[in-house]
């Protein structure tokens, strides 16, 4: 800060004040010597120095006051102008004042005011008690990725019935059907069923007005509800195989609470749960949400297998790590904006919006994709992903082995091959032959497949075009193709030079196939107009052919009850088979 002008003229006046003091000690010194006291010289030196020294200290003592004079003058001179800086501001202030005490504040304002001073104590017990309230976050919204099926469908039947799985009902003639019959019990025009699933003994079926229908064995919880029943069971009448109905009032021994289609208690499912498709393993059940969740039921089984025949049960393995047997819906966890689903008999394929495939169920035929290991079997319960790219579009399964189909059209599969079931000629012939990871079908590139499906030893696809490609299996006429036709290069033989695998796909010849099912030992293909298909294994009449013979080749099954009907879709479970048709 540069010096004010009182600042400067101080300092002047002590200058000038400290050279008139400094001659006032010379007369003294002049005297002293005039006076001529020779002995007195040491002391007038001394008095001299000591005059010095005086008139110094007052040099600097004046230079001192000098200087503070200064400091004062300056620090007067600001503090008067910050008093004036003050008196000014103060007189501001109280104008202000003045003007905001003439002129009332507005009411809004004078209200916030008061409002602030009489919360402002108790502003601490209020963040409290904000604190104790639970927090309250709203639910995100569903978003809808599937599509229900709207288009009612009328059922038909045929097969064995001994357990219940043809949903006739528990009166006589409802045992073993020849030929295809019309369920009355699921008329399209009182119940409106949209889809049905058929798996080993007992179906699923999916209403358009949002319910899942069950009937069959329930043995282990497969039909998602109670049918306890007190009625008892009677043996079976032979007379009542029939292909017609005959409702006389007699009892067939039935389980009317199995027998009889009926609906999972709606409360089973959440609120506002709304089923597109249903799926069915040979003791488990599936349902499919709009917003892409999974609800199971039942128990997946373990089975072995030994000299190419199935050696029968080896117990129940579970439906997950928790729960061997579930008997009412429960949801899946890890399983989210799945698309579709297929089911083997003991193991399950989920797609999801992404492409991806997600397996799980009994891994004993290597049916998931993934090695699992006896002693952590359980794991197989849980739904995985493996290795699978993105992007397929489509999944199937057999009874043991499994499908996918890529985008780009090519066909992977993977689990049991013992009769080239993958359509991977690698072991086939094997009995204990295994696909353990997806692998690409080489036989199946370029046909440009949309469906696959298979049966315990042998599989089926339909192309684009319409083909119906089968292969696998043919000792018990599972082709549907004459064995003998077969050119040499494309099966292999046993010991007895019998044709036993068929390796290499091929079209079944009459018709062109809208749909394709297959049971166990026996299949069926919907053509495109409306025509069923079936062919093999036929003891318990499930091919509805009226016999039980076996069908070598692929026969169009005709009867008073499908004739000019047009069928859309087909059910192959282990002894029965289930046709539907557009209601008129």
């Amino acid at each position: 800060m540069a010096p004010t002008r009182a600042s400067t003229r101080t300092s002047t006046r002590a200058k000038t004040t400290t050279v008139k003091a400094a001659p006032k000690a010379a007369p003294k010194a002049a005297m002293a010597k005039k006076a001529g006291v020779k002995k007195a010289a040491p002391a007038t030196a001394a008095k001299k120095k000591a005059a010095a020294s005086t008139a110094e200290t007052k040099k600097t003592k004046l230079k001192t006051a000098a200087a503070k004079a200064a400091v004062d003058a300056d620090a007067n001179t600001t503090t008067k102008r910050k008093t004036t800086a003050a008196a000014k501001a103060k007189a501001t202030t109280g104008a202000t004042k003045a003007k905001k005490e003439a002129t009332p504040a507005p009411p809004v304002k004078k209200r916030k005011a008061v409002a602030e001073e009489e919360t402002a104590p108790e502003s601490k017990p209020k963040k409290a008690r904000v604190a104790k309230a639970p927090v309250t976050r709203k639910p995100k919204p569903k978003v809808v990725i599937n599509k229900a099926p709207s288009q009612k469908l009328n059922v038909f039947v045929c097969g064995e019935g001994s357990q219940g799985e043809l949903g006739l009902g528990s009166a006589k003639g409802t045992v073993d059907v020849k030929r295809p019959r019309l369920n009355a019990l699921l008329a399209a025009g009182d119940v409106g069923i949209v889809q049905v699933a058929a798996g080993g003994m007992h179906c699923v079926a999916l209403s358009h007005d949002n319910k899942v229908l069950t009937w069959g064995v329930n043995d282990q919880g497969a039909l998602g509800r109670d049918t306890a029943w007190e009625g008892g069971l009677k043996d079976i009448d032979d007379d009542a195989k029939s292909d017609c109905s005959s409702d006389s009032g007699s009892d067939s021994g039935l389980n009317p609470r199995e027998s009889t289609p009926t609906a999972i208690p709606s409360d089973a499912f959440p609120e506002g749960t709304v089923i597109v498709e249903v799926a069915a393993g040979d003791s488990s059940s599936f349902a499919l949400t709009d917003d892409g969740l999974v609800y199971g039921w039942g128990t997946f089984r373990e089975f072995s297998f030994a000299n190419d025949i199935h050696q029968g049960n080896e117990g129940i393995l579970g439906f997950d790590a928790d729960t061997k047997i579930q008997t009412t819906p429960k949801l899946i966890p890890g399983l989210k904006k799945i698309t579709h689903l297929a089911c083997g008999d003991n193991h399950t394929l989920a797609l999801d919006s992404r492409g991806a495939v997600f397996a799980w169920g009994s891994g004993q035929q290597n049916q998931l994709g993934r090695r699992i290991v006896e002693r952590n079997k359980l794991n197989g319960l849980q739904p995985r992903e493996f290795g699978l790219p993105k992007n397929i579009v489509h999944i199937g399964c057999g009874s043991f082995h499994s499908f996918a189909v890529h985008k780009s059209g090519k066909v992977y599969g993977w689990g049991l091959n013992s009769y080239c079931e993958t359509g991977i000629q690698q072991g086939a012939g094997d009995d204990e032959a295994v696909i353990l990871h997806p692998t690409v079908v080489d036989s199946l590139k370029e046909k440009n497949v949309v469906q696959i499906c298979g049966g315990s030893h042998h599989s089926l696809a339909r192309t684009a075009e319409g083909d119906c490609l089968v292969w696998g299996r043919l000792d018990g006429f599972q082709s549907g193709l004459k064995v003998e036709n077969l050119p040499d290069s494309a099966v292999i033989k046993d010991d007895r030079n019998r044709a036993r695998v068929l390796f290499e796909p091929t079209a079944v010849p009459g018709f062109k196939a809208d749909y394709v099912a297959a049971g166990a030992d026996h299949s069926i293909a919907i053509d495109n107009e409306g025509r069923a298909w079936t062919w093999g294994f036929s003891a318990n009449y499930q091919t509805g052919q009226g016999t039980d013979d076996d069908i070598e080749v692929a026969t169009v099954v005709d009867n008073t009850a499908v004739r000019g009907k047009k069928l859309n879709t087909a059910g192959a479970g282990g002894q029965y088979s289930v046709f539907t048709a557009v209601s008129e």
